[in-house]
């Protein structure tokens, strides 16, 4: 079983529950249509990795994200998170109207910072994504159409969230291709105060 870190500590999710669509900027970059309900996905624990991959198969797309860690049914912990795409896979497969874990559930698709206590106010939260020092993403809760306290409350209506398991909750503008050689570096904010920072280079 694959593993993320919070407060020294292994711990092994279930399962990695994905809100898509989530940012209305990146709705519009992605040439997307505003969804009437939550996009709901999921990731299987063998997604989660320590290497960023910039090739499998095909190129590789980044989309930087704030990752929950659930615990007694409530968020517990944040990260970073890179949801890695296959998205020329994806493509094809939205066109057929097939399902995506052919482009988003495959081993290496899903990549965290350790996680963090949460801060007081969840609306503080922000990211930050960087490739060899220039900005590439940011956002926050405060862009969110759901916010995180809604995902969970969503999500409470047709799935059972067991300890240990990660939300993430949707990209902002600024995805991209991952290139071989690229040093990623992510920040998670409460307010202008720095929670946390994780960094990986691509291979």
């Amino acid at each position: 079983m694959q593993t993320v870190t919070f407060g020294g500590k292994s711990i092994g999710p279930s399962k990695i529950v994905c809100v898509g669509r989530n940012y209305v900027a990146h709705i519009k970059e992605l040439g997307n249509e505003i969804p009437d309900e939550m996009v709901v996905f999921n990731k299987p624990n063998s997604a989660i990795s320590q290497t960023l991959h910039s090739y499998i198969d095909e190129p590789i797309h980044y989309e930087g994200e704030l990752a929950f860690l659930v615990e007694s049914g409530e968020l517990a912990a944040v990260a970073f998170g890179l949801d890695l795409t296959k998205r020329e896979l994806q493509s094809k497969l939205k066109k057929k109207g097939l399902p995506w874990e052919r482009a988003k559930g495959f081993d290496g698709a899903a990549l965290f910072s350790k996680f963090a206590p949460l801060p007081e106010n969840l609306e503080d939260l922000s990211l930050s994504l960087s490739v060899d020092g220039e900005l590439r993403q940011a956002g926050g809760v405060t862009l969110m159409m759901y916010p995180p306290a809604i995902i969970l409350q969503e999500l409470a209506k047709f799935m059972s969230l067991e300890d240990g398991d990660i939300i993430m909750t949707g990209t902002p503008e600024g995805v991209g291709i991952v290139n071989s050689g690229e040093r990623f570096e992510a920040r998670v904010l409460a307010g202008t105060d720095v929670l946390l920072t994780a960094s990986w280079t691509a291979d």
